[in-house]
């Protein structure tokens, strides 16, 4: 038998309004959900997958909903995926997300990727662009919003921020995200923000790297504190180190960028068999200069690329789907965010598989595929 609190998932997702006509609901919203969510756990990537993991399995999925008339047909899940708001998904996701999350001293990157597979060339529809928040202390998706057409991240970021709860956090964005209305977007919301600057603040960009380096080419570095990691693995060899300063007294405009506290150089230094390369990054930041926090919270950054999106890439076919009428690139991409925090918390307490193998031991043993998805988080 499952667990007693098998419906905490469910219960979040048992409200999605149903605008179909009374002959169509046949199959509830709910078990159409479950269903899909389900099924991207075990490998599932298409409308036929779908169908036949749900006939698999219907003995275990009537454990927790009914389906008192079955699995419902691929033409059935296209058409309620293609017409069901996203809104109305992503208020069900990001309320399930923070009943199970809490905010505490957390580094959140912010980035955006685009769903290669949702380009319609017979209707000159763009690729959706999807930005999502990621836990990168929980390996948790916080929340996904969709770039409009015509628009760009800049426009989503504040959205997505205002859809989720960051309050303690460190939030990290890449140079698109460097603008002042989302730095005080941040600050008003009480957490603090790691901006990369690059040449869509040229002028900034140039000042804060010319002030860096001749602090760090002076005797000691000059008023610059610094940190060392070492990464090692793989043939390969990276040193990085965090310089950073907190005088911003000679910064132009400085006061336009709420909260702001500290200037930061990030020196990589990579190494692969007699091949050497570098490179010099350079961060606005609202936390203190503290060169160890800064130097962590930058490289955790790079979680949201390896851990989620490179994982929906590679392990859950992403950019592969060809899903993409009206609604349903969106749509499905929440689904595949839901079962990665399922897969993802699973994970932790099944040490030495990986999100692949995890996913194949759920669609090979039922009590797997019961636990991922009745874990009470």
């Amino acid at each position: 038998m499952l667990p007693e609190n098998t419906d905490k998932f469910i219960s979040y997702f048992d409200n999605i309004t149903d605008h179909r006509i009374e002959r169509h609901k046949l199959y509830p919203i709910i078990e159409i959900v479950f269903l899909v969510v389900s099924g991207n756990i075990c490998g599932a990537r298409s409308w036929r997958d779908y169908v036949n993991f749900g006939k698999a399995k219907l003995y275990l999925l009537k454990q927790y909903l009914p389906f008192s008339n079955g699995i419902p047909s691929k033409n059935t899940l296209y058409r309620v995926y293609s017409a069901i708001k996203p809104e109305l998904l992503q208020s069900c996701f990001t309320s399930w997300v923070k009943s199970i999350y809490v905010c505490v001293n957390d580094v959140i990157p912010i980035d955006g990727k685009c769903i290669r597979g949702s380009h319609n060339r017979k209707n000159d529809k763009a690729a959706n662009h999807i930005v999502s928040a990621y836990s990168s202390t929980h390996s948790l998706v916080l929340g996904q919003i969709k770039v409009e057409e015509k628009s760009n991240e800049i426009t989503a970021i504040p959205q997505l921020l205002d859809a989720i709860d960051i309050e303690g956090s460190t939030i990290t964005i890449d140079a698109m995200g460097t603008q002042k209305a989302i730095a005080k977007k941040i600050i008003e919301k009480k957490a603090d923000y790691i901006l990369a600057l690059k040449d869509n603040h040229k002028c900034l960009n140039e000042n804060v790297k010319l002030f860096l380096e001749n602090e760090f080419n002076k005797a000691g570095n000059g008023c610059l504190k610094s940190n060392l990691q070492v990464d090692k693995g793989h043939g390969r060899l990276e040193e990085r180190t965090c310089y950073v300063s907190d005088n911003i007294s000679w910064l132009e405009k400085k006061d336009a960028w709420a909260g702001l506290q500290s200037l930061i150089m990030i020196k990589s230094k990579r190494t692969i068999g007699d091949q050497e390369s570098t490179e010099s990054r350079f961060y606005l930041s609202s936390k203190p200069a503290d060169p160890l926090y800064l130097n962590h919270a930058i490289r955790s950054h790079w979680s949201i690329e390896n851990q989620l999106h490179w994982i929906l890439d590679v392990t859950m076919g992403e950019d592969g789907s060809r899903v993409r009428k009206d609604y349903a690139p969106q749509n499905m991409s929440l689904m595949k965010h839901i079962a990665l925090n399922l897969l993802q918390n699973a994970k932790k307490e099944m040490k030495g598989i990986s999100i692949n193998g995890l996913k194949k031991l759920a669609g090979w043993c039922d009590k797997t595929l019961g636990i991922i998805m009745s874990k009470n988080f």
